[in-house]
This record gives structure tokens, C-alpha cells and sequence, in this order.
């Protein structure tokens, strides 16, 4: 009875602490959204900041998307902004999973000589400072012109498209996979891509899928190396460097609601995507590093 009575009581003690983690956690969001759809002349009369919207509007995300900075001819705004940020998204992520696939592939299933000591070349590449490669890398697109005109796309999206923890978590799942199903594919006379696209890459759909929206996030949430490359270039902003320009230059200081609007247009594509995969992320991630 007194074991059941401390089981209780944990539980009820674990579900206090959850919940109020979770309230610290959302505030911030909740704070963003009711100051969004507030109307600026009421945000900005509010001696003490008042936690309901009474007369909530949309006009803030109107606002926010009318908006334009930069030169005649060199304009920025939240609508380029979101147009910039897809296509890097999409382009990068398709780019490297057609690197990374082929390569988890080499390192799980083919035998070739030195391929033990050059994967493990491949994973000391992790312990290198992401801050030295932003700078090698930066000489690189520069040294090529890969951050002018036509060519600043090519530099945003090439230092991107391989990623060395991306091609371990998929060789450990193809690892997964029974040897058996492979030497039985090559006696049928089945090449190894046909192995690939056929075999390995649907059973291992969860990990794929999880690399992919993985990778969707990171791009979506690239600052430094846009930042870095772009310098000023606003027709080629990403959404994090827009909003971030956005208040640099007193937009955001001076129409705080929409600002906040412009934070919840960027920040609602990203929840929306881990909410409705967050089973699969999960089930990718422990997939990755079971065998058997």
C-alpha cells in the first residue's frame, strides 16, 4: 500500500515538474503570437504588458510582408525572404542525399582497400571546428566569384551538401540490414545501385526521412554561413538573416507587433514540419544506431 501511495505520488510530482517546464518552455512562443496580433497603437500604450490581446488583428502579417529594404533595384523583403530560403533548402537537401546515400553505401556494403582507415579519416572530420571550415570554405566560394551575381546561389548551397554525421547515421543503418539479402541480390545478377534503390533505401525509409527533415531544419535555420557569404547582398537573404536585418534597421524597433509577426511567419513552417514527423525523427534516430 505504501509503495503504491510513493508510486502515486511520483508520478503526480514527475507531472508537476513536466508541466511547469512546459509553461516556462511556451511562454516565449505564446508571448510572440499575442503580441503579433496586437494592434501597435494598443502595444505601444501599454504601460504594463497585458497577456490577452483584446482586439487582435492580422494586420501585423500583413505589414510584415509588405515591408521593403535595400536599394532601388537591390530590394529586400519577408515574401523574397521565404522564396531565397525554399529554394536553399530544397536544392541543398536534394544535393546531399544524393552524396550521402552513395556513400553510406560504399562504407556499409562495398570492400575496397583502406576503406576502415578512410572512414575513420571521415569521422576525425567531426572534430574539427566548424569555425575553421566557414573560413576555408569562405576562401573557396570567394576565391571561385561563387558570391556575386548568378553564382551566390552556388555559394550558399555547395559548402552544404555532404555532411559526415549524416553518412555515419545512415551506414550504421544499412549495416542493419542482413548481409544475407545482399548476397542473395548478387547472385541474381542484381547491380549494387539496383540493390540500393530497390532494397536498402526503402527499408531504411525512417532514417532517410529523418536525415531529410533534419536537414530541412538546418537549412531553414542557416545564419552564420549566409550571413557571411550574402554581406549585405538582400535579394539573396534567407529568412534569418531577413529578420534579422529586419530589426537592425528599425523596422522591428519601431512596429514590435510586426516583428513578432514576421518571427511567427518564419518559425511556424519548422513547427508545423516536427509535429507532424516527430514519430518518424524519433524512430530514424534509434534506428541509426541499432544493428541486428
Amino acid at each position: 500500500m505504501i509503495e503504491k501511495k510513493n508510486a502515486r505520488l511520483s508520478r503526480v510530482l514527475i507531472y508537476f515538474f513536466l508541466v511547469i517546464w512546459a509553461v516556462i518552455v511556451l511562454f516565449p512562443f505564446y508571448w510572440m503570437v499575442m503580441t503579433s496580433v496586437k494592434k501597435t497603437s494598443a502595444y505601444d500604450s501599454e504601460l504594463t504588458p497585458k497577456m490577452i490581446a483584446e482586439e487582435p488583428t492580422l494586420e501585423n502579417y500583413e505589414n510584415a510582408f509588405k515591408f521593403r529594404e535595400g536599394t532601388q533595384g537591390k530590394e529586400g523583403s519577408l515574401g523574397r525572404y521565404f522564396i531565397n530560403t525554399i529554394i536553399f533548402t530544397v536544392v541543398t537537401t536534394g544535393l546531399m542525399m544524393l552524396v550521402i546515400v552513395p556513400a553510406a553505401f560504399a562504407f556499409a556494403r562495398l570492400q575496397f582497400y583502406g576503406k576502415k582507415a578512410l572512414f575513420a579519416l571521415f569521422l576525425s572530420l567531426m572534430m574539427i571546428p566548424s569555425e575553421l571550415v566557414i573560413i576555408t570554405n569562405y576562401a573557396t566560394v570567394v576565391g571561385l566569384g561563387m558570391n556575386k551575381g548568378n553564382m551566390t546561389y552556388l555559394g550558399l548551397i555547395l559548402p552544404s551538401v555532404t555532411s559526415v554525421f549524416y553518412i555515419y547515421l545512415l551506414k550504421e543503418n544499412f549495416e542493419a540490414i542482413p548481409d544475407e539479402l545482399y548476397n542473395a541480390a548478387r547472385v541474381d545478377g542484381t547491380s549494387d545501385l539496383k540493390y540500393l534503390l530497390k532494397v536498402m533505401v526503402p527499408i531504411s525509409q525512417p532514417t532517410i526521412v529523418t536525415i531529410v527533415i533534419l536537414k530541412v531544419i538546418e537549412c531553414w535555420n542557416s545564419f552564420v554561413w549566409p550571413r557571411l557569404i550574402l554581406q549585405g547582398n538582400k535579394p539573396y537573404y534567407l529568412v534569418s538573416n531577413g529578420i534579422q536585418s529586419i530589426r537592425e534597421n528599425g523596422f522591428g524597433r519601431q512596429d514590435v507587433p510586426a516583428m513578432m509577426a514576421a518571427v511567427v511567419l518564419v518559425s511556424l513552417p519548422l513547427i508545423v514540419l516536427f509535429l507532424v514527423f516527430r514519430d518518424k525523427i524519433m524512430a530514424g534516430v534509434s534506428r541509426g544506431g541499432t544493428k541486428g
